[in-house]
């Protein structure tokens, strides 16, 4: 026996009662329109509801335009000369890819590149650059723009014809590297001065623009900056959309009514290698989720020759077909013709193939998609007028809208980077380039006259909206001073006798102390990830608030306590819940406020370490790339502080993967006035020099007696390496190195160093392996470089040469933390590593360093091998000690165990 199908429709049991519900409704829409219609259908589910009657509703509507023709917001200005302006930018972008691909192969193969992308949306682009898209100006804080990374060469092409970018900049596309050429893709760091974001790493724009959006009413609700006249657009695929970042936040942007923003989805239904949903419907898909999640949809589907055909469809002959054909079909329609289309799309219906029998087959294939018609125009105007909801604009285009046989809607046209010149020619005559056939074979890039009026007209719409876009602010205007040091003594000085504190707490008092400043402390943005109270910051909320557009309209379980839960309009902190991805998207957009918003904000974004770069790598290089500013802190750092925790949280390589970001600064601190001076120095470079930098704190949560700053030795903190325990004087001697929570087990090894085997050593506190090996490398470029000069000494080397004997690094971390700097020890020195190699696990820390072969023992026994190996003491030493510590020689090694 076959099951029922849940979905299956109910038979109709009363037709009569049927068709009198439809013909009163169709009454309605006739004579009073479908916003009436619309309310009382609406009125009647939540009647329905109140009897009990809850079922489920459907999220999609039909497959047509939203917005109806008649209420439609006509474009204004010269569609004409639109028109033609987009066809030169066609051409020119099309040049450009295949101009980059035309070299002699001895130059190293092809440059790549996409025209299929640009083609699919540039009247997209046509109606936001000439009637929706702000410049920064006197009057409007400037538009945000998230720009589809493929499309670059129509930005690119677009800014020629402004007179932004020469002609030789566009012969070298993708041509970096003598100063002259464009970025591949959107990149601030390559091109500082025009790209705002960067977006190619696909899926991230999305993610990063919503919470752009949402620090934008946080800048406008703490009275930092205007911007409630501001937009940010963002422009991906369809094929972007299965990003799970591009969806992730999506209800984040529709709970705080994020309506300065809207998401422009170009449906072209291809992504990289075919059809994003072949045998589905992706814009139906789309308009669920999004709908579902409480944003307004907007479809636009459908170009303007379909009006008359929609029009006729009395009986919903040709919305049935169009509801019905699949994206793979619909992808074969424009890889074909219109006898194609005649065939199997309006041939499905008689009644529909009697509507175009008086069109020929050209005609049919004429019949545009929505996103390459006026009605563009009319889908922004209801994007930007709307409030309450953030927008997203579902617009179905063509891939290679415009490339013919060269690729139009074929699967290969996202890879498509040369074209023949018999494709050329037929792009050429497809938009009407006026450049003859003698010239074709250069592939001349085409620009007006600036007396024309299409160059007019390019100019005054910009100068209508502010200026030219994109663009992008390398300063701020604004200016602060830093606080002294001084300021900060309750971090700087010792604890006091029996007081133990982390330097988690350190980093704490530093921020409560920066808050308390009458200039800075209104710019700072502490961000969490649902852990204050893990980081002993549950006493900012009381203080500062925490920021919801909402305010608090519940009574908090603890609002009875000092530190009660207390969310505000104007609160300061960001509070992201248990959202990794949200907090570093939301410490990009404070990080770079002082280029989107020309206000130099101050963002601490703490979190556990092992789920900061290892889980949001891509965006804290995206960070890099768009030379953010600010402050990242992974708490409970190292493979052996967060003892209780195990495998996913215990952090052994963090500091590895933020040394591969060339602008993170980086430092893994014992004491808390290394924490102190770090943050001071990060403060005066960032805020005061404007710094295109940002720096990376590991923090630890275990509690110990602090020593306070040795006045004078804060330039050496700040290089990563300076000697805080020295030993007594002796012959045989090491130098032990550390950092984090195990340079106090090389302190505690100097003790047994000294009083089990006679040997003194000295104990360096090296907050930072990683600036000590940037050194080292610039040194030793430049004396490669400039054999005939002084050789350069590194600084680890200029340190370490006052003091004899071999070397030993300790760190919590993997042992090629410190393997980094071996080429830069002294050559006459043995260097021994430890490092916490292997996954983390779950004990108490003793037995964790135990382990991982980092504690004090360990550190005896390899300062006793290294001192053996350059004949300092007896081999037989070595031996005694692994025997005297209990060191077990036959276990796994921890890295495979």
């Amino acid at each position: 026996m076959t099951a029922a199908n849940p979905h299956q429709p109910k038979p109709d049991l009363d037709s009569q009662e049927t068709r009198e519900w439809m013909d009163a409704l169709s009454a309605v829409i006739e004579k009073e329109g479908g916003e009436r219609a619309h309310f009382l259908i609406e009125q009647l589910l939540e009647h329905a509801r109140e009897n009990s009657i809850d079922m489920p509703f459907s999220a999609t509507t039909g497959y047509v335009n939203t917005i109806e023709p008649q209420e439609e917001e006509r474009a204004p200005g010269n569609l004409e000369i639109e028109e033609r302006l987009r066809a030169y930018m066609r051409w020119n972008a099309m040049a450009m890819v295949v101009k980059a691909n035309r070299h002699n192969p001895a130059d190293g193969g092809d440059l790549g590149g996409h025209i299929g992308s640009f083609a699919s949306l540039a009247s997209l682009f046509g109606a936001g650059f000439n009637h929706f898209w702000h410049a920064e100006s006197e009057n409007h804080g400037g538009d945000c723009l998230y720009i589809q990374g493929h499309v670059s060469p129509g930005v690119y092409a677009r800014a020629y014809l402004e007179g932004r970018l020469t002609e030789e900049q566009l012969l070298n596309f993708r041509q970096e590297v003598d100063g002259k050429g464009l970025s591949s893709y959107p990149h601030p760091k390559l091109m500082p001065e025009f790209w705002q974001f960067p977006t190619v790493s696909m899926g991230l724009g999305p993610l990063m623009a919503i919470y752009q959006a949402r620090f934008l009413k946080y800048l406008h609700a703490r009275g930092i900056a205007n911007t409630e006249n501001r937009k940010v657009w963002v422009f991906c695929g369809d094929g972007e959309m299965d990003e799970v970042e591009s969806l992730g936040a999506i209800g984040l942007a529709a709970r705080e009514n994020l309506d300065n923003l809207v998401f422009v989805v170009n449906c072209n239904l291809q992504r990289l290698d075919g059809p994003v949903r072949g045998n589905g419907k992706i814009i139906q898909e789309l308009e669920g989720e999004f709908r579902g999640s409480g944003w307004n949809v907007i479809k636009l589907l459908w170009g303007s020759g379909w009006d008359p055909l929609l029009a006729r469809d009395k009986e919903g002959a040709l919305k049935k077909i169009m509801m019905e054909t699949l994206d793979g079909d619909y992808q074969a329609m424009k890889a074909n013709d219109g006898a194609y289309v005649r065939k199997h799309f309006f041939g499905r219906d008689p009644r529909t193939l009697e509507m175009v029998s008086k069109m020929s087959d050209e005609e049919i294939f004429d019949l545009r998609r929505g996103g390459h018609d006026s009605k563009v125009y009319a889908a922004f105007h209801k994007a930007v007028n709307h409030k309450g909801q953030p927008t997203v604009l579902l617009i179905k285009t063509v891939k290679g809208f415009g490339m013919g046989k060269a690729g139009e809607g074929k699967n290969n046209v996202h890879q498509t980077k040369k074209l023949s010149d018999e494709d050329i020619k037929a792009f050429r005559d497809r938009f009407n380039i006026p450049v003859p056939d003698s010239e074709l074979a250069k592939i001349p890039f085409y620009k007006p006259a600036d007396d024309t009026p299409e160059m007019k007209y390019l100019h005054e719409r910009r100068k209508a909206l502010g200026g030219y876009l994109p663009h992008r602010r390398t300063k701020s205007d604004e200016s602060f001073t830093v606080p002294a040091l001084e300021t900060f003594k309750s971090v700087m000085e010792p604890t006091a006798e029996g007081r133990e504190i982390s330097t988690t707490q350190a980093y704490v008092r530093f921020l409560t102390q920066l808050l308390r400043d009458q200039a800075l402390g209104p710019r700072v943005v502490p961000i969490l990830v649902d852990e204050a109270r893990t980081f002993g910051m549950e006493g900012l909320f009381r203080q500062i608030g925490i920021y919801n557009p909402a305010g608090q309209n519940y009574t908090p379980v603890d609002k009875d306590q000092v530190m009660y839960y207390r969310e505000d309009v104007a609160g300061q902190i960001l509070q992201e819940g248990i959202n990794e991805a949200g907090g570093m998207s939301s410490w990009i957009a404070a990080a770079t406020s002082y280029s989107t918003s020309n206000r130099i904000m101050i963002p601490f974004y703490v979190y556990y370490s092992m789920f900061g770069f290892q889980r949001i790598g891509d965006l804290a290089w995206a960070a890099g790339d768009m030379q953010a500013r600010g402050f990242l802190l992974g708490g409970t750092s190292g493979r052996t502080t967060l003892n209780g925790e195990g495998l996913q949280h215990e952090d052994g390589h963090s500091h590895l993967m933020a040394n591969t970001i060339p602008n993170c600064v980086s430092y893994d601190p014992t004491f808390a006035h290394e924490v102190g001076v770090i943050l001071h120095h990060g403060l005066k470079r960032m805020v005061e020099k404007q710094d295109n930098i940002f720096y990376y704190l590991t923090l630890l949560n275990e509690n110990y007696a602090m020593p306070g700053l040795t006045p004078g030795t804060e330039e050496q903190i700040i290089k990563g390496m300076y000697m805080c325990k020295p030993g007594a004087a002796g012959d045989k001697r090491v130098q032990l190195l550390g950092s984090g929570t195990i340079l106090r087990e090389s302190i505690a090894a100097q003790t047994l160093l000294a009083t089990d085997w006679g040997i003194q050593a000295d104990v360096w506190s090296c907050p930072s392996f990683n600036e000590l090996t940037r050194d080292g490398q610039d040194a030793e470029r430049f004396n490669m470089l400039h054999p005939l000069e002084t050789p350069r000494v590194p600084f680890v080397g200029q340190q370490l040469a006052k003091h004899s004997g071999p070397v030993v690094a300790s760190t919590d971390y993997m042992k090629a933390y410190a393997e980094q700097i071996r080429p830069f020890v002294p050559k006459d020195r043995t260097y021994k590593v430890l490092g916490t190699d292997g996954f983390g696990r779950s004990d108490f820390r003793s037995k964790l360093r135990e382990h991982f072969e980092v504690n004090r023992h360990y550190i005896v026994v390899a300062a006793l091998k290294a001192l053996s190996e350059e004949g300092k003491v007896p081999v037989a030493q070595v031996a005694e000690a692994i025997k005297k510590y209990g060191i077990k020689t036959d276990k796994i090694n921890p890295l495979y165990a």
